[in-house]
């Protein structure tokens, strides 16, 4: 009896460093974080901040700048996220073919995704520069205007957008390649002999069976993209011009670290959460739904 429950609870001991670490790296800056949200915290408040109660979210909901950053929001994650499943998906249909050098060119589309982020947003920041940037000097050599990449609030912030396009298609190639080739070659060759067409195989073959794991790297993608701080923030140099560029995330940081607004901008943090919590819950049981429909 002794020995048994010995072998029930060591399951436990070895979980518990892990439980520890989950315990002081998640749960508790989370909690810390839902407590600050409802205080006056800031750089002169540290030590004797007070709780406001909710007055931190009624500033939130009624500010007019807030639902234009949303919107941005909105559109910064969804052709992001588009634009990774299509450039993959099409990409690993290529590379999934049997064609000469395809290692190389797995190798090589990879990179984006290998490099740090930092340097490569440093990098395209010099490349979208008006003056000596890679991508004027080069519509300048093809006769056509350069492109005020940095100084024009609507290029600059379709330049993070292009930056992030590059930087993401990688990791949607990968999933989709992987998933390809769980495909049996077998259904191809029945399709074929009864007559049908590339476009036919792709959608009643392909996407169907690519759907489980392109649902949940699509989940996966639209809450990184929608929290990516780093290409936005270093690509319009922390949201110029002047602060037109700015996303939830980039709107929250700069409140916190620049205006040391910290309970304001704990409590935009959870704001930002429950949008997230509730586009994941609706996402899955709409997925959900499909598959029972289905």
């Amino acid at each position: 009896m002794a020995s048994q429950q010995r072998r029930s609870a060591l399951p436990y001991l070895f979980l518990a460093p892990a439980g520890l670490v989950m315990l002081f790296v998640v749960l508790y800056p989370f909690l810390y974080n839902v407590v600050i949200a409802f205080s006056n915290m800031s750089l002169y408040r540290l030590r004797d901040w007070s709780f406001v109660g909710f007055d931190h979210f009624r500033t939130i909901v009624r500010e007019p700048e807030i639902y234009s950053v949303l919107l941005k929001t909105v559109v910064w994650t969804t052709v992001n996220v588009v634009s990774h499943l299509v450039f993959g998906v099409g990409l690993a249909l290529l590379l999934n073919q049997e064609i000469r050098g395809r290692a190389v060119y797995r190798a090589l589309l990879i990179l984006p995704w290998a490099m740090p982020q930092y340097i490569t947003a440093l990098t395209w920041r010099g490349m979208f520069n008006y003056e000596y940037g890679a991508i004027n000097l080069m519509l300048r050599g093809l006769h056509l205007p350069p492109v005020p990449w940095l100084s024009n609030a609507n290029w600059a912030f379709a330049a993070p957008i292009l930056a992030n396009i590059w930087l993401g298609f990688p990791f949607m190639m990968v999933i989709a390649l992987g998933g390809l080739q769980s495909i049996p070659r077998e259904l191809y060759e029945a399709a074929a002999i009864d007559g049908a067409s590339w476009g036919t195989r792709l959608r009643k073959i392909t996407l169907p069976l690519l759907k489980p794991v392109l649902v949940p790297a699509a989940v996966l993608g639209t809450i990184w993209t929608f929290n990516n701080l780093n290409v936005i923030w270093l690509v319009t140099n922390q949201g110029e011009p002047a602060d037109k560029t700015h996303i939830l995330v980039t709107y929250v940081y700069k409140a916190a670290f620049h205006y040391y607004r910290y309970g304001y901008a704990a409590a935009f943090s959870m704001v930002i959460f429950f949008i997230l919590l509730v586009f994941v819950i609706a996402f899955l049981r709409a997925s959900r739904g499909k598959e029972g429909g289905a």
